[in-house]
């Protein structure tokens, strides 16, 4: 759809009675929902509910595989094989497309999460991995990953192996010189005006302030915002007034 922006947000990250993110509020204020698939979050009750409570709002639900690590939220590195790499995300987003068959919705694109993203950013061999599972295993293989995209081994991969590839911009973390991300998470969120204005910005002249003052150009797509930030409805609506500010309309993307 010509000029509609995508918000996509992680979730379905609760784990039986441990609540983790606020999903019913923000999935009303978003267009895409990456579910966790039990790996590092999630189980399956929660990916039950998280997909059907996204089709209530007309959500587009992708998979958020992760490491096999709940107990570190899926942010310790691990010493994984290709073969493991594959075998891990066909069996996580297997499980994910199987919840969202029972609703009669369709896997939309796949995005890794935490320490598994920056493995596959480094490791072109674990990236190539990643991609072929994602062929394997997606109706229409798409993934998500943090702009700028050339910047990962695993989307040059993607790319050259006919992987439709989602650049994403982050308005709850903060940015390096070089577009990279400075994954640390602030307990008191994000700074909403700060964040209007960064949105502005970016609309108007490409550019996504670093956190050094540095302007850094960025192409993206979609917007991700974490679904446990402390002020993460806030942000969401921010984001979609900003968006609409701006004269586009929200919608999960297609190819």
């Amino acid at each position: 759809m010509e000029n509609s922006f995508d918000i996509n947000i992680d979730c379905g990250e609760s784990l039986g009675n441990w609540i983790m993110g606020a999903d019913e509020e923000l999935m009303p204020l978003i267009t895409t929902a990456n579910v966790a698939c039990g790996f590092h979050a999630g189980d399956p009750i929660t990916m039950q509910r998280t997909v059907k409570l996204a089709k209530e709002n007309n959500v587009a639900v992708g998979a958020h595989p992760g490491l096999p690590d709940l107990i570190g939220f899926g942010r310790r590195t691990m010493s994984l094989t290709p073969a493991e790499v594959y075998a891990m995300t066909v069996f996580q987003v297997g499980s994910l497309k199987a919840m969202l068959e029972c609703e009669n919705m369709t896997l939309h694109h796949i995005k890794p999460h935490g320490a598994l993203y920056s493995m596959l950013s480094k490791d072109t061999s674990l990236g190539e991995a990643f991609c072929q599972a994602t062929i394997d295993i997606s109706p229409k293989p798409m993934i998500y990953y943090p702009a700028p995209v050339e910047q990962h081994a695993v989307t040059r991969v993607a790319s050259k192996m006919g992987i439709h590839v989602v650049g994403e911009l982050y308005f709850d973390l903060s940015y390096a010189d070089d577009g990279s991300l400075i994954l640390k998470r602030a307990n008191e969120g994000a700074d909403l005006v700060d964040t209007k204005n960064r949105l502005a910005n970016f609309f108007e002249t490409g550019v996504v302030v670093a956190e050094s003052g540095v302007g850094v150009p960025l192409e993206a797509q979609s917007i991700c915002l974490h679904g446990d930030g402390p002020n993460a409805v806030d942000l969401a609506k921010t984001i979609g007034q900003g968006l609409r500010d701006a004269g586009y309309n929200l919608s999960p993307l297609n190819i």
